[in-house]
């Protein structure tokens, strides 16, 4: 395993107040695997035998039910999935896949569950990072359940652009197939709610997007903090997408 992995896995919210014993305990067990890309990682309804860390690369998690499928988060450096299984030794409710050639740390549970139950500052940790993914878990089912398809798709772009530091302009890092699932929506349905934003203050150039006028934008979703959050002290994205990049000038 390289040291920087180590640093940069040691700087993760979930693992950065446990102690140096217990971190050092932890990750001598874990091992560093290599993933081509379409990868299946883990299957829903699989016994939790490791939590996952991306350190490199991008991987997508799904659910399948009935012939459906939908894209539930992709998570990108540094990030891990799926914590709550690991802790309560129960099945996996999501699957995994790599999305591009990626490398991942495999912390085995077993060891996990027992270093958290003898470091108090790591299953603070623990519970901090799973209320967080619950919390944004009801959002994100408040945006799925309440609003439109052409409502969530505005209040998407006007989170990217939060993201971004508040740009008007950026670029989506993650396919719009993705996207579309992610919200609830074919990627036929996403493309007429993109098309129909232009006269809301939206262009859209391939996967950059430009915000013309914020204020119908706005209009268009109406934000909501207690649907879009953010909380003030945000320690996992739980479900989610990948953040924008800022477009090459």
């Amino acid at each position: 395993m390289r040291p920087d992995d180590l640093t940069e896995t040691r700087n993760l919210p979930l693992f950065r107040t446990m102690l140096t014993a217990s971190f050092d305990a932890l990750m001598h067990s874990a091992v560093a695997e290599r993933f081509p890309a379409g990868q299946e990682l883990i299957r829903q309804g699989a016994r939790a035998d490791f939590l996952h860390v991306v350190v490199e690369g991008s991987v997508e998690l799904y659910a399948d039910w009935q012939g459906r499928s939908t894209t539930m988060a992709v998570v990108q450096p540094v990030g891990t999935f799926i914590l709550a299984a690991c802790v309560r030794d129960l099945p996996y409710l999501m699957s995994a896949r790599t999305l591009e050639p990626s490398r991942l740390l495999l912390v085995p549970a077993t060891d996990l569950r027992a270093i958290f139950r003898r470091d108090p500052e790591f299953a603070v940790s623990i519970v901090g990072e799973l209320a967080g993914a619950f919390r944004t878990m009801a959002r994100h089912a408040k945006n799925l359940k309440l609003r439109t398809s052409r409502e969530r798709v505005a209040g998407y772009l006007l989170k990217q652009s939060l993201l971004a530091g508040g740009a008007d302009r950026f670029v989506l890092q993650i396919e719009k197939r993705l996207v579309a699932s992610y919200l609830g929506m074919t990627r036929e349905n996403l493309s007429r709610a993109l098309k129909s934003l232009e006269e809301n203050g939206v262009s859209l150039r391939g996967h950059e997007v430009t915000i013309t006028d914020r204020s119908l934008l706005s209009e268009a979703c109406k934000p909501d903090i207690l649907i879009d959050g953010p909380d003030p002290e945000l320690m996992s994205d739980g479900v989610s997408l990948p953040g924008p990049a800022l477009p090459h000038k």
